[in-house]
């Protein structure tokens, strides 16, 4: 179902064009719908040829636009909203997708109250397939349907706390890296026991997408799957055994908290 919304996202990085391109494939909106900055605007240069619009002037985006999504680092936002406080008007919905950075934040340095909502998607997003938590304040029933219908046309969407919401960047966003590179480990091992790397690959990519749908379909706690094929001295109890030996889940459980604690500090009002 498409609409006539016009969706301006300031920040043309991984993040923000991977956004760009999952709404469009979910059919909901068409790219001429779409503005893209970047400074460097030549490197949007294949998402023009493809339809949408691109710009390095955020002002002009801003402008024309419904819904602004900050899809900027953290370190790029004070200079970004001086730049175009101007032009954002209290009928507009901002949708922050900065890390760190609290809804007061955003309204503070824009010295305005238009409705603001903090989502933190991740990368799957370009396939349809994001974990996206989102963060309310004060928002309409309608600007929530909005903003839910809109990620949820690319992946599952969660409302949470807002102060949980570094928490969710380390456990989703930064979670797509950890997720990862099990998987390039578990392909790496399968090349020592004998396969070649591509074979690996497969193999791995599709058991983990295995793993994940027997979570999701069935509303099982991964224990009740781990013990369906751990049998008494067996070769997956082993296996596991010899993975917990060497720290794997605490070493899981810690790298996710060091990026949360990270995630926290990555915006100074000052900057």
């Amino acid at each position: 179902m498409q609409n006539n919304l016009k969706i301006a996202i300031l920040g043309g990085g991984n993040i923000g064009l991977a956004l760009a391109k999952g709404l469009v494939q979910s059919g909901t909106y068409q790219p001429e719908q779409i503005t893209i900055t970047r400074r460097n605007q030549g490197a949007l240069q294949p998402y023009a040829l493809q339809g949408y619009n691109v710009t390095n002037d955020n002002n002009a985006a801003v402008k024309s636009a419904d819904i602004v999504v900050l899809g900027i680092l953290p370190q790029q936002l004070n200079a970004l909203l001086a730049e175009v406080k101007g032009q954002v008007n209290e009928s507009q919905l901002i949708i922050s997708l900065v890390t760190g950075v609290s809804i007061q934040d955003i309204k503070d340095n824009l010295g305005k109250k238009p409705a603001v909502v903090r989502a933190m998607p991740n990368t799957a997003i370009s396939v349809g397939e994001s974990m996206t938590c989102i963060a309310y304040d004060g928002v309409s029933a309608e600007r929530k349907e909005l903003v839910n219908t809109m990620f949820n046309t690319v992946g599952i969407t969660q409302e949470i706390k807002e102060e949980l919401m570094t928490s969710a960047t380390a456990l989703c966003a930064c979670g797509i890296a950890f997720f990862l590179r099990s998987i390039r480990a578990a392909m790496q091992g399968g090349v020592e026991i004998g396969f070649h790397s591509e074979e690996a690959l497969n193999m791995a990519v599709q058991t983990a997408k295995g793993a994940a749908a027997l979570l999701a379909k069935e509303g099982a706690h991964p224990e009740q799957e781990i013990d369906k094929v751990t049998s008494p001295r067996g070769c997956t109890i082993a296996g596991l055994n010899e993975m917990e030996h060497q720290g794997f889940s605490s070493a899981l459980i810690k790298g996710i908290r060091t990026s949360a604690i990270k995630a926290g500090g990555l915006y100074s009002k000052d900057s």
